[in-house]
């Protein structure tokens, strides 16, 4: 029920009609009694950088989820980043301090590495691979390395993404192996679709599957499919997978903390979101 004291969570990106944080937030809410509502809007590139700080001049405004094409563009919009969204250059979740200055921070690697390791995958000592080095791609190979990856190789369509990536996570982890170049998934434990294929009808799929181990786990971050083609080609090679609203699912605790609301349990949330393919 939205009611003049509702407080508001806008949910940024283009295109709106793949979000699902909607369907996840908000039957939690209603469940829960918190007088909040998550809000998808809509925003092309060109025109966020003036909403952005528009909307922080809501009275009403908790704070905003910020999702593709818009989080790496976050950073020089804020006042504060937090030390992961300074190492993942990218921001996801953006709130006002009491002093009226914009706070940022980044969940999407924390998401991810709770989800493979609730499935049982240990990290440390483990190699990975994430194809995409932009804002998602970038926060969960940050989170990988922070728990414990001992190598990890970074593929982006543009070289110069992927080596600024390895430059910034070598200044924070000299002693990690960091490769950049390639995508063959070949020898890896991990392998990471942190691009946008699969969104659409007809995308290739991200890496040459026929190169996949039995044994890699391959974890996904496009939501529109449960199980994209990706995942499906994984799963009849034997491997291990995690689909990309799992991410969501073990980031939003990390969120409700950071914008001051009821925290809950990602047991909980699935019990009661209404997800939809």
């Amino acid at each position: 029920m939205i009611q003049g004291s509702t407080s508001l969570i806008a949910h940024i990106g283009y295109p709106t009609h793949t979000f699902k944080s909607p369907l996840i937030y908000n039957p939690y809410f209603e469940q829960a009694g918190v007088d909040a509502v998550v809000v998808p809007m809509g925003c092309q590139a060109p025109d966020y950088p003036a909403l952005l700080p528009a909307l922080f001049r809501l009275t009403n405004i908790c704070g905003a989820l910020i999702t593709m094409p818009h989080k790496v563009r976050t950073l020089e919009l804020i006042d504060e980043l937090s030390p992961t969204a300074q190492i993942a250059g990218a921001c996801n979740a953006v709130r006002r301090a009491e002093d009226g200055r914009l706070l940022g921070d980044m969940f999407d690697g924390e998401g991810f590495v709770r989800g493979v390791q609730r499935k049982g995958l240990q990290l440390a000592g483990r190699r990975a691979l994430v194809v995409g080095c932009g804002g998602v791609g970038s926060a969960i190979a940050a989170s990988l390395v922070a728990a414990g990856v001992t190598g990890i190789a970074l593929y982006d369509a543009s070289i110069d993404t992927a080596n600024a990536l390895a430059a910034r996570l070598h200044q924070h982890y000299p002693a990690v192996t960091i490769v950049t170049g390639s995508k063959d998934p070949a020898g890896f434990d991990l392998v990471v679709n942190a691009t946008p294929l699969g969104m659409q009808e007809g995308d290739p799929l991200p890496i040459d599957v026929t190169r996949l181990d039995a044994g890699s786990f391959v974890g996904e971050v496009v939501l529109k499919t449960e199980h994209t083609p990706l995942l499906q080609a994984a799963l009849a090679r034997g491997c291990k997978v995690q689909v990309g609203a799992d991410m969501l699912f073990e980031q939003i605790p990390a969120y409700l903390e950071y914008f001051g609301l009821p925290v809950t349990t990602p047991e909980t949330l699935r019990a009661v979101a209404r997800m939809t393919y």
